[in-house]
């Protein structure tokens, strides 16, 4: 099953940076650190305890600094030696207001960190844990990869750091090395795209490695001066970048090319001008290769030598589909459900304390009230078959094909929007107070 969220986090500092300690291995086992991950809408999700408390980070390659912007009461942690400062990203909006933390301990498992700086965003602008469907603290990239040797195993969502003083990255024959080139402290490799304007030719094109992007591939039209969008598309809001809301194309090229690897018909989005100008002020480069393809090897990383190892698994030959409903849906809090809870004891008959005639045992009913996830629609797009049938903005889902809307998770949601082309969905929602149903197809826009 497909899943596809899009959301990214490329950003650029409007400040001049200071270099910081590195991880160190602790502990007995001093050369290789393994830790479970949650892998949400193509992202790496990790715990990182900053300053003793324990929270959720999304494992970022294309970022270099470390984010923080959801914290409430209850993840409350102290900060040191604190100034305020302006971040600038994704987005056609304005920079936004953030903090700039000094001297804080970083940590996961044995892997410690001191002396880290940590930007806090004082307004989560786009509520990433509500599009997740999970507690989403911040995000980490180069400052913690920088300082180990990276395996990243998707199939089995765990995350191996290697002491690069005491571990060698090793060959293997099925796999291919790659090398990386570095701008910014973020990574770049080179790929080949054929785009059905040019015909069976192949661009030779370098892509940023971004495991905070779940989309396949990002190409930005008007590099490599004929990379534009394909003949078949259809524009859509693409994500939330810092600063505000990311539109583009979105469509499939016949072909991309990472070394020996060949994946056919990918799903591509083709950026705004205007909301990636920051990410375009590298020249050279022409898009991102995201978590839709990443997801589909298990990947080396290693920094300090700049390469990359990639091996592919069982999902490199699945097909590419983007959410084929029209709706962006996102977590809406909890709602209080009522179930019923029936018991029984036994006695000398098989039960005890039950009530029974002519060998009828009586159950006993009772209600227990459960708190379970809300969703709610955040928008529809429009010409889609959601739109087409009616369904709207702020529209509560109850239930999914005839199952409560809670009995799901929302990278379930998106990915049944996302799965297969014709497949019937049946929406019960609930609107100012009042319940509708809705029923469509799932279509194939490209």
């Amino acid at each position: 099953m497909k899943k596809i969220l899009f959301v990214f986090f490329p950003f650029f500092l409007l400040l001049n940076l200071q270099a910081q300690s590195s991880f160190q291995f602790y502990g007995e086992n001093d050369v290789k650190q393994k830790v479970n991950f949650d892998l949400i809408n193509n992202l790496i999700v990790i715990p990182l305890e900053i300053n003793g408390k324990e929270l959720s980070f999304i494992l970022d390659t294309g970022v270099n600094k470390t984010i923080l912007f959801n914290l409430t009461k209850k993840d409350s942690i102290g900060l040191n030696d604190v100034k305020k400062i302006e971040l600038k990203g994704l987005g056609t909006g304005e920079p936004v207001e953030a903090l700039l933390s000094k001297n804080n301990k970083f940590q996961i498992n044995n892997l410690i960190g001191q002396n880290k700086d940590l930007y806090v965003i004082l307004r989560d602008n786009f509520n990433m844990s509500a599009k997740m469907g999970s507690t989403i603290h911040g995000i980490i990239g180069y400052d913690l990869l920088k300082d180990v040797i990276l395996k990243m195993d998707y199939n089995r969502k765990v995350l191996t750091f290697y002491n690069p003083k005491k571990y060698t990255l090793k060959s293997c024959r099925k796999c291919e090395e790659f090398d990386l080139d570095f701008h910014r402290n973020k990574p770049y490799i080179q790929a080949e795209v054929q785009l059905d304007t040019i015909g069976n030719k192949r661009l030779n094109t370098k892509l940023l490695i971004d495991s905070g992007g779940s989309d396949a591939l990002w190409l930005f039209e008007g590099t490599n001066e004929v990379i534009k969008t394909p003949k078949k598309y259809f524009k859509d809001i693409l994500g939330e970048g810092l600063s505000g809301t990311i539109y583009g194309n979105r469509s499939k090229i016949p072909l991309f090319k990472l070394g020996k690897y060949v994946l056919k018909k990918p799903t591509v989005s083709f950026l705004d001008t205007t909301a990636t100008i920051n990410a375009r002020s590298y020249k050279s480069r022409n898009g991102s290769i995201g978590g839709n393809i990443l997801k589909r090897f298990k990947v080396w990383l290693d920094y300090s030598n700049k390469k990359m190892v990639l091996k592919k698994n069982g999902s490199l030959k699945n097909n590419f589909y983007y959410n084929m409903s029209g709706l962006v849906v996102i977590y809406h809090g909890q709602e209080l459900v009522k179930e019923k809870v029936e018991t029984g004891k036994l006695n000398s008959y098989g039960f005890e304390n039950a009530t029974s005639q002519n060998n009828t045992i009586a159950f006993i009913s009772s209600y227990s009230y459960i708190f379970k996830p809300s969703f709610k629609i955040d928008n529809v797009i429009e010409g889609s078959p959601a739109f087409k049938v009616g369904l709207e903005k702020g529209d509560i889902i109850k239930k999914i094909n005839g199952k409560p809307s809670y009995s799901f998770t929302l990278d379930e949601i998106n990915g049944l929007f996302s799965y297969k082309p014709n497949r019937r969905i049946v929406l019960q929602i609930e609107r100012n107070g009042i319940p509708y149903k809705y029923k469509f197809k799932l279509e194939k826009r490209i």
